[in-house]
């Protein structure tokens, strides 16, 4: 299989990502999140990092200013770590699809709730 440089350097920044969120980082903000995915450009001067506040669909503004304020720390961590000529401009991205995801699953939990109050 033939992968493209920018998925590998992707799967790296995904793992060093959650390590450093786990051990480096002291916000305690930044302790619910979870990484979901990395996108990072074909020239690897951009990454944009997905990732979701556990239990809830939408993103709170404190963990957007957790975020905001380790993004220069989580940069300078990444450098050290990976072996890049570059380090890439991170931008932190909410993923949207764990709460469609949710919201799906409800619906559908509902629909099987009347369905069984019909039959009956």
């Amino acid at each position: 299989m033939n992968f493209k440089r920018a998925d590998r350097v992707a799967e790296l920044i995904t793992a060093e990502m959650s390590d450093i969120l786990f051990k480096q980082v002291k916000d305690p903000r930044l302790q619910a999140i979870t990484i979901t995915a990395v996108k990072v450009s074909d020239d690897l001067r951009n990454a944009r990092i997905y990732f979701v506040e556990m239990g809830k669909d939408e993103c709170s503004p404190a963990i957007r200013a957790g975020l905001t304020r380790a993004t220069g720390f989580i940069r300078r961590e990444l450098g050290q770590r990976l072996q890049l000529r570059f380090v890439p401009e991170i931008m932190f991205v909410h993923d949207k699809s764990f709460g469609y995801g949710n919201r799906i699953e409800k619906l559908l939990a509902d629909i099987a709730i009347k369905e069984e109050e019909n039959g009956q």
